[in-house]
């Protein structure tokens, strides 16, 4: 009961507060006109929670897969839901800040006993703050808008060229694309769109195609109309692939153990269909002119998410001086099971999607995604004790259905001999 009652309170304050701001915005407005913005307001609001409430009740009434794949809808709503309730909260933090001016102003001239300003100059310092805080929170609804219509859908490609002593010299300019978080479920069929996404992957000449799991939110039928579309992604010599932690099904089968399996084992076959060399806690030899590096292949491993990955079992019969490439969907388990503790060059990673929201100004030395308040590396290039992890963003998008300062991405990696 307490989970519910302070969300309830928090988005309570957040409406009711923001609410207030409107009303001191609109106070000059002609009355008709000023009361359909209010009663807009509330429309408004009544549209999010309202669309929010019934997606819980539709969750928690399912009967099998079907109940629950409306991702069109839940896109939707999601969407129009955080749009909504930030855009109050930034307007009504900025309202809060002009409160708290007033009452230290009008506290000082208490205790000074200063006589009070003319009414007209407070009401058009009011009117100010709040004339602010209304076009930041426009400038706000209308990037998050752009990032649900067009951002998602901005691909761009992230180039990082890394130098290593003991690479085979056989492998020395070897390029690799990584892709990962693609949740095609989430895109339904928008072939269109998305496309462009895979024509830049080809253009990159790799010889090698690493995608770093989640390939679907929750369901392999979500991935069946793009097995075409995937086994059109080009590699030289090979493309491999691992699983991330909603590629289990667990978040909607849970409690179906006969369904999720059933999914589970279509959702491998559609790894081979597509082209995909699907590693599950194993190794493989990548060789060339009689030289080899080790590509290991770890299913999930994540700090407050699934750990089937074993790196033992994924590593039986590698040499410590091999070469090693690990791919792990989570970066949390670099942190807790690589680095420092075993002998492994580089790993890929996804997962964090880099909250599909942020600001990266690299000139400048600007790097912020609200992620970064749950994962210590997010996103790019990290190295420690000659180890590197590079985080791909991702190339979907999971429940906010869009991307706001945090392209989608595809990344390509080129190993240099040092």
């Amino acid at each position: 009961m307490l989970r519910l009652i302070i969300p309830i309170l928090i988005f309570s304050a957040i409406e009711l507060y923001a609410f207030k701001g409107i009303r001191s915005v609109t106070i000059g407005l002609d009355p008709m006109w000023r009361k359909i913005v209010l009663w807009l307001y509330w429309i408004i609001a009544l549209i999010a929670y309202g669309g929010i409430v019934f997606l819980m009740v539709k969750w928690s009434q399912r009967g099998d897969s079907n109940d629950v794949r409306s991702y069109g809808l839940f896109n939707f709503v999601v969407g129009f839901f955080i749009i909504s309730v930030t855009t109050k909260l930034l307007f009504g933090s900025f309202h809060l800040l002009n409160d708290i001016s007033s009452f230290i102003k009008w506290a000082w001239l208490k205790l000074t006993e200063k006589p009070a300003s003319e009414p007209h100059e407070a009401m058009t310092r009011v009117q100010f703050f709040n004339q602010v805080g209304l076009g930041v929170a426009a400038l706000w609804a209308g990037s998050l808008l752009y990032g649900v219509t067009r951002g998602k859908f901005g691909y761009r490609v992230l180039s990082e060229t890394l130098h290593f002593k003991d690479l085979p010299d056989a492998f020395d300019g070897m390029r690799i694309v990584q892709i990962s978080d693609m949740h095609l479920g989430s895109f339904r069929e928008n072939f269109d769109d998305v496309q462009p996404g895979f024509d830049l992957i080809n253009s990159l000449d790799a010889d090698y195609i690493f995608f770093t799991g989640d390939m679907v939110n929750n369901y392999s039928d979500e991935a069946e109309p793009w097995i075409d579309r995937l086994k059109g992604l080009n590699a030289r010599f090979g493309k491999f692939s691992i699983l991330g932690n909603h590629d289990y099904g667990d978040y909607a089968m849970g409690d179906q153990p006969e369904l999720k399996k059933k999914s589970q084992d279509r959702l491998f076959e559609i790894h081979g269909e597509s082209g995909f060399r699907l590693l599950r806690n194993e190794n493989v030899r990548l060789e060339k002119d009689g030289q080899s590096i080790a590509l290991l292949g770890s299913e999930n491993w994540g700090v407050g998410f699934h750990k089937n990955g074993d790196l033992n079992k994924t590593m039986e019969g590698v040499h410590d001086d091999d070469f090693k490439i690990l791919l792990s969907h989570d970066p949390t388990h670099w942190q807790e099971e690589v680095v420092g503790k075993r002998k492994i060059h580089l790993t890929l990673s996804g997962h964090t999607h880099g909250a599909q929201m942020g600001l990266e100004l690299p000139q400048f030395g600007i790097k912020f995604s609200p992620v970064s308040l749950r994962y210590k590396r997010w996103g790019g290039l990290y190295t420690e004790n000659d180890q590197y992890i590079y985080i791909n963003r991702g190339f979907g998008f999971l429940a906010f259905p869009g991307r706001v300062g945090m392209a989608p991405e595809i990344t390509l990696i080129e190993l240099k001999k040092a």
